[in-house]
């Protein structure tokens, strides 16, 4: 009995030593509820939606002390859709995050699939990011700051925060044999915290957008005759362009806090470079080519009106010119919020999204309304409603 007391003594004080070196966290998100869009191709639609404000997930998070101030760690983070059960990110069975890395004194370098500096410094002040969820997108989230897509294969290294400052960047490697820049993506940003003031600012720079970007989840639109088929959607505000050799982001944004109340503005300007590659992607339009642009200023304001109900209003206008600065489209966006909180960790809400369209869109036709991640409108006018619970894990 002894004997047998003292290994188990000596196994409790080992395992001890192990979970206060390393450690591993299952966490997650749940988000659902109903959702209207007026005009789905020309027809009202009721359905239920996964995964609005947040999107569902599940994930491990871990890390271990490797001593002298350095750990090892890791984020394998999974989306799905609560009302089939089916995978998201295009059946990735890790398609939200997937990385590993070392963070120490100097700063934190992992690597895997993981989310550009755009993501990281701008999309956290824009309203879809915060209260508005891929409703208040812009229009096709045309500048990922509602993180739509993520990077794969890639090298990023983040600062620590000195002053209220911190910086990275991120670096990814196209693997193809003989071209060392072809599908490669990069980014760098920084942001600054202050009491009540947060900026970020931004740059993202894809080679073969189609396929490196667009087409960075599981489900790949097949090639037709040697050309790859498009992975940029069906919205008509950017689904033109699959035929870009390079997409160009500049973002910032910034926010101020006084009291209850914060306000803030974004900014981003794309392009779409050398537009009529076909090694890229399908051009819509014989002959075809040049750049598009498309520039994207929202204004956006919370309220803490109580500890447990926020509210929040948005305004995004955005202009598409078309190719080489030809006329093109632009879109009125307005959302309103309200986020109530049952508990730390569940909370309903409702998000009210309206978009007014007009011009020449990237297919060459007349701009019907488009808002972000739902069937787009027959006309220039439409309007999306969601009611849902979200729970936290």
């Amino acid at each position: 009995m002894k004997k047998s007391a003292f290994v188990a003594l000596v196994f409790s004080a080992v395992s001890g030593i192990a979970c206060a070196q390393s450690s591993v966290l299952l966490y997650g998100i749940v988000d659902e509820g109903f959702q209207f869009n007026n005009n789905a191709g020309g027809k009202r639609q009721y359905y239920l939606a996964s995964g609005e404000l947040n999107g569902s997930r599940w994930g491990l998070r871990g890390s271990e002390d490797l001593g002298g101030g350095l750990k090892a760690i890791f984020v394998l983070e999974n989306g799905f859709d609560v009302n089939t059960g089916r995978l998201g990110q295009g059946g990735l069975e890790f398609g939200r995050q997937a990385y590993v890395g070392v963070s120490g004194g100097v700063g934190t370098v992992t690597l895997g699939r993981q989310y550009d500096s755009v993501v990281d410094y701008v999309g956290p002040l824009e309203a879809g990011d915060q209260w508005a969820g891929y409703l208040g997108a812009h229009p096709a989230d045309n500048d990922n700051f509602n993180n739509t897509n993520r990077v794969n294969n890639a090298i990023k290294f983040t600062s620590p925060t000195l002053g209220g400052f911190n910086f990275g960047g991120m670096y990814s490697l196209g693997g193809v044999a003989g071209d060392a820049t072809r599908n490669q993506i990069w980014s760098l940003g920084g942001g600054y915290t202050n009491g009540p003031l947060i900026l970020g600012a931004a740059y993202l720079n894809v080679r073969n957008p189609n396929v490196s970007f667009y087409g960075s989840g599981g489900t790949v639109a097949p090639a037709t005759a040697g050309v790859p088929g498009s992975n940029l959607g069906n919205s008509p505000v950017i689904s033109g362009y699959a035929s870009a050799h390079m997409l160009q982001v500049i973002g910032a944004g910034a926010s101020y806090t006084f009291g209850a109340a914060t306000i803030g503005a974004t900014y981003s300007n794309t392009k779409f470079k050398g537009l009529g590659d076909t090694t890229s992607g399908p051009a819509p339009l014989t002959g075809i080519a040049g750049t598009a642009t498309l520039n994207n200023a929202e204004v956006n304001f919370r309220y803490q009106l109580t500890p447990a109900l926020l509210l929040g209003a948005a305004y995004v206008f955005t202009k598409s010119s078309g190719v080489d600065g030809a006329s093109g489209a632009r879109y009125h966006q307005g959302a309103l919020g309200v986020d109530y909180f049952l508990s730390k960790r569940t909370d309903v809400y409702m998000v009210g999204v309206y978009q007014k369209a007009n011009g020449t869109d990237s297919t060459g036709n007349p701009a019907v309304a488009s808002i972000s991640q739902i069937t787009p409108s027959s006309t220039d006018r439409q309007a999306a409603l969601r009611f849902a619970i979200r729970h936290k894990f």
